[in-house]
């Protein structure tokens, strides 16, 4: 059997080894081509903004596997090598990379190529590239682009080092990014479209809104970017500001472009693959999209476990399971990915403030979208027993659906020993339980982690006896 994998991240990756294990577990021979457009494999795209912000000292370190360690395994991988077009009837991807042209032949084809930062027309340079200055924070050439923006190369004194940076995008990246700012020490302004976190409810929003503002982050919230201003540099024309659609004009020495991304899907959509609302790949709960392809990662549309609906949930979590769902079934295996909740995690760190920042299942907002009778509260409690010096702030929302009690989601914003509890309630979700399940599930306590009801149950209590 040939197996061709279009991308060298976590989903392909994924898929390719489980492949190989399965392969050798039944006895079969098979070969896993592997193509990268990058020079880079199985990496932690969520711990760029902790390398540059300097917790990791340099991009290798967030290589989980290197290309050396995948050959050795038995991939024939194949970096700097980008698939252009897709024959599904011939069964055959053309590949263009370092040696040229070349046409794969395969019986099974697996799409794993990720999502793609989107990049408005106003970032763009006269010929088509970036203004100098302004980068998005995708992968790990991005990363090297920002830690040599913001530390220079070594000939380059501290006084030609930026100190005023404009982030775009309120999300987790732009959230990440202005702690890094901040703590590389540039001034930083925040501009976002909506609210900062627009996935959780406005109330907890406003509390991370006001723990980056005094964290030192000054927020343009409801507002977009209009223009950029630049200047001429010695390699070309480099960015000096932002002007937003209000007219107001931010100083800037860079910009960082975290608006959101989008699937990367131009290969199999000019090959007539179905794509969702989103421009997603739609597999089937087992990976597959057509006879012969599979797709996994953040090319792809995800199940939704409460509304049924697919959604865009671009996260690695996602990406590594299905990936091991689709190297399964590719050797014949009947394994199905269980769909998702979006549950994530944050913090910001910064200029004295500590806060952490969770969700999973649906917002108040997304809820009632789905047709659920929204019912949902807040309610402020401490990390731990309120006598250790551990006791920290912590701001819990439960959402339910007042005719089935249904748990439908949970925010935590808070100090630190927070957002981790997004685990239980996560679960809670998943097993399809109710406000009083979560209420009186068997959680830890001892005073230094909680106090003797968690907070999380203290939330879900409060609210079962508002229903």
């Amino acid at each position: 059997m040939r197996i061709v994998v279009v991308g060298a991240d976590a989903a392909g990756m994924s898929a390719a080894h489980t492949a190989l294990r399965a392969a050798a577990r039944a006895g079969r021979e098979i070969g896993v081509t592997v193509v990268e457009a990058t020079g880079h494999t199985s990496y932690s795209a969520c711990g760029i903004p902790y390398w540059i912000a300097g917790d990791v000292p340099q991009g290798e370190d967030l290589v989980a596997r290197s290309a050396q360690e995948h050959r050795a395994a038995g991939i024939d991988l194949r970096l700097g090598s980008r698939a252009v077009a897709l024959d599904s009837e011939r069964r055959r991807v053309r590949v263009e990379g370092p040696a040229g042209t070349d046409e794969l032949e395969y019986d099974e084809l697996v799409l794993a190529t990720g999502a793609a930062p989107i990049v408005p027309d106003w970032a763009r340079a006269a010929d088509g590239g970036l203004v100098e200055g302004v980068h998005p924070v995708k992968n790990l050439d991005d990363g090297a682009v920002w830690t040599e923006l913001l530390t220079g190369a070594a000939e380059v004194g501290a006084a030609d080092r930026p100190t005023r940076a404009v982030v775009v995008g309120g999300g987790y990246i732009g959230l990440e990014m202005a702690e890094a700012l901040i703590r590389r020490g540039l001034s930083t302004t925040l501009v976002t479209r909506s609210r900062v976190m627009s996935s959780l409810d406005a109330d907890l929003g406003a509390e991370i809104e006001d723990g980056m503002v005094a964290g030192g982050v000054a927020l343009r919230t409801g507002r977009t970017i209009d223009r950029l201003e630049t200047t001429a540099g010695p390699s070309g024309v480099r960015v000096s500001g932002v002007v937003t659609d209000t007219g107001e004009r931010l100083a800037a020495d860079v910009v960082v472009l975290a608006i959101g991304v989008e699937p990367a899907t131009s290969l199999g959509a000019a090959a007539g693959l179905s794509l969702g609302d989103d421009g997603g790949y739609l597999p089937d709960p087992g990976g597959r999209v057509a006879p012969g392809i599979w797709a996994a990662g953040d090319c792809c549309e995800v199940t939704h476990r409460l509304t049924g609906r697919r959604t865009f949930l671009p996260l690695g979590t996602h990406a590594n399971k299905l990936g091991r769902v689709v190297g399964d079934n590719l050797l014949g295996g009947d394994r199905c990915f269980g769909g998702a909740l979006g549950t994530a995690i944050t913090r910001f760190v910064a200029g004295g403030v500590h806060l952490e920042i969770a969700r999973t299942g649906l917002s108040s907002v997304t809820a009632a979208d789905a047709g659920y009778d929204v019912v949902a509260l807040v309610t402020s409690g401490t990390t731990a027993s309120g006598y250790m010096p551990e006791a920290e702030p912590i701001h819990t929302k439960v959402i339910a659906d007042r005719a089935t009690r249904r748990l439908l989601g949970v925010q935590i914003v808070g100090g630190p020993g927070s957002a981790k509890r997004i685990d239980a309630a996560a679960a809670a979700l998943w097993g399809g339980l109710d406000v009083d399940d979560l209420a009186g599930m068997d959680l830890a306590y001892a005073p230094p982690f909680a106090t003797v009801w968690d907070a999380l149950q203290i939330a879900a209590r409060r609210l079962a006896d508002r229903l």
